[in-house]
């Protein structure tokens, strides 16, 4: 009889308030994926363990805030779990990157199971700090990460995804550079929140998180999707799952104003416009990196020609779009 993996808790980095915990994570088998590792054999095994995940069903979590604050969540029967409550007031616990600092445990970890860390397992909540001037909402792919999602039949995003390790994928240049001058502000001192948000499914969460922490992007919510059931249709008057989350993200913070950021190759042009028309007052501006495909780049250009309530900028370069926030006022010159 095979042995079974240790349980673990995979707490993905999520946002609230001071008097709203919202967190969200999986109870999985931890699979021991090699994040730098090489080799084609080896990167497509670890790609099929990302997928073909054993999840810890309808198990009680806990979850400790400082000493004696206690909470708890149920997975659901793909491992899933949602920590969604009003709170006291959690300012108290926060550091001043505005990060509050949980401990997961099982209730009840499963019999004759291991359990990595103890059972511990350490979760972060982001609570924008009180020195933030501007929230900064960014896509991952082909805006800070190139995955070709432009190229024909999309071979590029199979190879990058499939065949190249978190440790061999470079960020698109001078992107790190550009968002911690956003991080930092224009006093240099802001703490203005990143929120992370992409079509990519929660399987990649470990993935993503390990490359903006080795290309050293700011520390920030990484917000990304589950994963469609095989034949489920979709409503087609319904919204994007990330222009959803980025409503959400809105209406979380009513009195704050936001830079979008995004490419313009597949639907961030045409979801930023739509947000940026309903929230004239709230979208700073808007950032899109240009794609090698001429039809798309005219498309985009035609969309934004006669719009003139909020900044726009179509960029080829960081260097292009740190020069247009430093006259915007928005990073330090």
């Amino acid at each position: 009889m095979f042995k079974k993996d240790p349980l673990q808790i995979i707490v993905f980095q999520t946002y609230g308030t001071a008097n709203h915990l919202y967190v969200r994570g999986r109870a999985i088998e931890d699979e021991s994926i090699n994040l730098e590792q090489q080799g084609a054999f080896k990167l497509l095994f670890n790609t099929w363990k990302r997928f073909e995940t054993d999840e810890i069903k309808n198990t009680e979590l806990r979850v400790k805030i400082g000493t004696d604050n206690f909470f708890y969540t149920t997975t659901d029967n793909d491992g899933y779990f949602l920590l969604d409550e009003q709170v006291k007031d959690l300012s108290k616990y926060v550091n001043k990157e505005g990060w509050l600092i949980l401990e997961f445990s099982y209730k009840e970890a499963p019999t004759k199971r291991t359990v990595q860390s103890g059972n511990r397992f350490p979760g972060e909540m982001l609570i924008p700090s009180k020195a933030a001037s501007f929230g900064v909402i960014s896509d991952i792919d082909d805006t800070i990460l190139h995955t070709g999602l432009v190229s024909v039949l999309k071979w590029r995003v199979l190879v990058n995804t499939f065949l190249t390790s978190a440790g061999q994928r470079l960020p698109l240049d001078g992107a790190p550079e550009f968002y911690n001058m956003l991080h930092r502000g224009k006093s240099g001192k802001e703490a203005n929140p990143i929120f992370y948000v992409s079509h990519s499914p929660w399987n990649l969460y470990r993935y993503l998180n390990f490359f903006l922490k080795k290309n050293n992007f700011p520390k920030g919510p990484i917000i990304l999707r589950n994963f469609p059931k095989p034949f489920s249709k979709k409503n087609k008057k319904e919204k994007p799952q990330k222009q959803k989350e980025i409503l959400n993200l809105l209406n979380a913070y009513p009195n704050f104003n936001f830079i979008l950021i995004g490419d313009s190759g597949e639907h961030d042009p045409y979801i930023y416009l739509e947000i940026a028309e309903n929230y004239p007052n709230r979208i700073l501006a808007i950032y899109l990196r240009s794609v090698n495909h001429k039809k798309k780049m005219l498309r985009v250009t035609g969309l934004y020609k006669d719009y003139k309530t909020t900044p726009v900028l179509l960029v080829e370069n960081s260097e292009q779009a740190i020069e247009h926030a430093k006259k915007q006022g928005f990073i330090n010159v």
